[in-house]
């Protein structure tokens, strides 16, 4: 295997050569750029980093990925920060880099991984996960669609809600109802279907931010291909378990520091320009400067951690109930900075429009508002809590019967 410090300068020999430099500092949510030229270096980046196998890049080459170590892929997120590069891929593939994939990888039978993962590494197909219900949300092994037997098929009766991307996706993961005569966590399911198809409708819901990819999804005999089972039929529970480790897992990253281009100032920088600089160059408002030091500590500690538990895994990360350590880490973390950066803005953090605001004013709070989302998403930062106690601290069960 070659070595880090010679992968990580072959690693930037491409990143240079290779990134669009119309690019550079440009945020990843460029599909509604209006730039056409700009849009045609985004696909062209795309279609390179899928070439290399960097959009998942530790996925084997078999399924689109570079099948490089953990640590490889770290330096090539490091390297790509460096030069105001980002990897677009996980985003335009929605739930299928982070989430999807590898729990496929696990689960999945040769034929699933052939057909599914290629699309997902290259960023051509995006997923999207029917998980909650409208009375199944932190509790979701009450969900109650169901997926009826139908010789080759199943077909999927129910609603689904907060299905981020939903009005957008090609491809559903999706939990349903199997056997309604098992104890509710033994008959369920996981399936995996296409979005364009008659029996499924989705509806976008507004969130108080101003933007929200979240969507109700509608079963109307809609159909799942047997062969699209994955896992067991009835141990769907196992599969979902797995999936929203992963879930957490790759929530604990944006916490770390991890990957991105982009050019946000960073917070202390922010803070000086606001609130200005006593004699001696420190910020001028000591509390501030104190809980704003706490922060920048739990936050360096945090990315520690992760990086810790990467290397003990020998390159091999496995996810386990700490991850919801380290997804409530994160949570406390991103929320934190949102309302420290509005505390440094003042009132010019509190705007919503109007050109008296910077666009990062404006950027703040509605980051403020959207992260309010983040102790809910994913399992709510009391279930975290709940699984923290039972499965490493021991303590007993208490919150689920059946």
């Amino acid at each position: 295997m070659q070595d880090i410090d010679s992968f990580r300068e072959d690693a930037h020999g491409w990143l240079i050569e290779n990134f669009p430099a119309t690019l550079k500092g440009a945020t990843m949510g460029l599909e509604g750029e209006a730039d056409e030229a700009v849009q045609a270096d985004f696909e062209l980046w795309r279609q390179r980093l899928a070439e290399k196998g960097w959009g998942a890049p530790t996925w084997p080459k078999e399924y689109g990925g570079a099948g490089l170590s953990h640590p490889e892929a770290k330096v090539i997120s490091h390297e790509m920060a460096k030069i105001g590069a980002f990897n677009p891929i996980p985003l335009m593939a929605g739930m299928g880099v982070t989430m999807v994939g590898p729990t496929v990888l696990e689960y999945g039978t040769d034929d699933q991984k052939s057909r599914h993962l290629p699309g997902i590494a290259s960023g051509e197909i995006r997923w999207c996960l029917g998980l909650s219900e409208p009375n199944a949300g932190s509790d979701l092994a009450s969900l109650a669609t169901k997926a009826e037997d139908d010789g080759d098929y199943f077909i999927l009766n129910g609603q689904k809600i907060w299905t981020s991307g939903a009005n957008i996706s090609q491809w559903c993961g999706a939990v349903v109802r199997t056997d309604s005569s098992a104890k509710k966590r033994d008959g369920i399911s996981f399936v995996m279907l296409p979005m364009d198809q008659e029996g499924v409708e989705t509806k976008p819901i507004q969130l108080i931010s101003g933007v929200s990819p979240f969507c109700e999804t509608f079963f109307n005999d809609a159909k799942a291909e047997k062969t699209d089972l994955l896992g067991d039929l009835n141990d769907g529970w196992s599969v979902v378990k797995r999936l929203l480790q992963h879930e957490r897992q790759s929530q604990t990253q944006a916490a770390a520091g991890a990957g991105g281009g982009g050019s946000k100032k960073n917070i202390s920088d922010m803070a000086k320009d606001y609130v200005g600089v006593d004699e001696s160059g420190a910020l001028a408002d000591s509390d501030l400067r104190s809980r704003l030091v706490d922060h920048l500590m739990d936050s360096k500690a945090h990315g520690l951690t992760v990086s810790r538990i990467t290397a003990e895994a020998k390159g091999k990360v496995e996810v386990s109930a700490a991850a919801s350590i380290l997804k409530n880490s994160a949570t406390r973390i991103s929320q934190t900075k949102a309302e420290l950066s509005l505390e440094v803005m003042g009132s010019q953090g509190v705007g919503w429009e109007g050109d008296q605001y910077k666009s990062e004013e404006l950027d703040a709070v509605r980051d403020w508002l959207w992260g309010k989302a983040i102790s809910i998403y994913g399992g709510s930062y009391e279930v975290q809590n709940n699984i923290i106690s039972k499965n490493i601290l021991g303590l007993p069960e208490t919150t689920q019967k059946g």
